[in-house]
């Protein structure tokens, strides 16, 4: 009997494979924050990134020497940290097999990949929420610029952000990008990356769970930081009234975000019972060492995914505050504030929320 059923495309074939691990070659890398540091780190360590894999990072960034200094102690073979004031390689200058980035939206990540790519594959790692809003823009059917909804859109601007969404879409279908999370992403991008050939490699946290915890808490929760408020996203005031209510009911460490300063985070080292973290390493290494009965709560983050991740099976509550509409200053448009909805919106299971 003929079979009437039509063959899939190579290409539709080569996106819904697993990529073999451990892969060989070599990859360099460009981080902007601790957790694309993380990210790569763990993407490495997964076998995903070759035998070698040298990881710059750009400079000044608060709280990545510290980063450095402790992944540096236990960095898999393999691994090279370049932190000394290096700038990002050109796509067609790196000797490496792959190049990748975290910060996809970046326009300094988007100049270095004008050049020719060879044979080369572009790596993704993640960079929390702005990876929802890159691989959102990416997946449009319609060529979309890549760029922050809320940075500069001057005609340059655009016209970068352009080229680097037909330079990514161009090596997807030519099986060239290859995208490395610990995100649990909903079916429908998972479709839609599938659909432009974009090859999805997950991890959860595998490196990071087998490394010694650097730090220990005392207290009973974890507050993880916002920059929501920092940014005019939301109110000051009941952001720190918040703060104040929970840390009434019991001690509280708080860990900054790496943009929170001045005024605003004197006002929460000055709430009773709170006592504020130095801004080091992100807190997927920092919470590690959290023991059963302990407890985590945050704003809507994907701090929330990674760590519900990273803490699961051991009897810690990760839990997120919904933002009341009161909170929203007329700067958070609906859209905006959806998207940050997201980030505790993936498929996770039963959602856990606190208020």
């Amino acid at each position: 009997m003929k079979n009437s059923r039509k063959p899939r495309s190579p290409r539709a074939a080569r996106a819904q494979q697993e990529t073999p691990r451990p892969r060989l070659g070599t990859s360099e890398i460009w981080v902007e924050s601790p957790l694309q540091l993380l990210s790569a780190i763990e993407a490495h360590a997964a076998g995903l990134t070759g035998t070698s894999t040298t990881v710059r990072i750009r400079p000044g960034i608060p709280g990545i020497g510290k980063t450095v200094e402790v992944l540096n102690r236990h960095v898999p073979e393999g691994v090279t940290i370049s932190a000394e004031g290096q700038d990002i390689t050109p796509i067609g200058s790196t000797p490496m097999n792959r190049w990748g980035a975290g910060d996809m939206l970046s326009g300094r990540v988007q100049r270095a990949m004008l050049g020719p790519l060879g044979e080369r594959e572009i790596i993704i790692v993640d960079d929390g929420l702005a990876t929802l809003a890159f691989l959102d823009k990416l997946t449009d059917p319609k060529p979309t610029p890549l760029v922050r909804d809320r940075g500069k859109k001057t005609i340059g601007r655009l016209a970068l952000g352009l080229t680097a969404w037909h330079r990514l879409r161009w090596a997807a279908k030519n099986n060239r990008v290859l995208l490395i999370t610990a995100l649990p992403l909903v079916p429908e991008l998972s479709q839609r990356l599938t659909n432009i050939g974009v090859r999805v490699e997950h991890h959860a946290f595998e490196w990071a769970r087998s490394q010694p915890a650097e730090e220990t808490f005392c207290e009973q929760t974890m507050l993880i930081g916002s920059a929501l408020a920092y940014d005019g996203l939301i109110g000051a005031e009941p952001y720190i009234d918040w703060i104040t209510q929970l840390a009434a009911d019991t001690p509280l460490a708080y860990f900054p975000h790496r943009r929170e300063k001045g005024e605003l985070l004197e006002k929460i080292r000055a709430i009773p019972g709170v006592n504020v973290q130095d801004v080091t390493t992100p807190v997927e290494l920092r919470l590690s060492g959290l023991r059963p009965l302990q407890r985590v709560i945050s704003l809507p983050s994907t701090a929330v995914t990674s760590l519900r991740i990273l803490l699961a099976g051991r009897g810690i509550d990760v839990t997120y505050k919904r933002i009341p509409d009161s909170w929203w200053t007329p700067q958070a448009t609906p859209a905006l504030r959806q998207h940050l909805l997201s980030s505790v919106s993936l498929k996770q299971g039963k959602e856990k929320h606190d208020g």
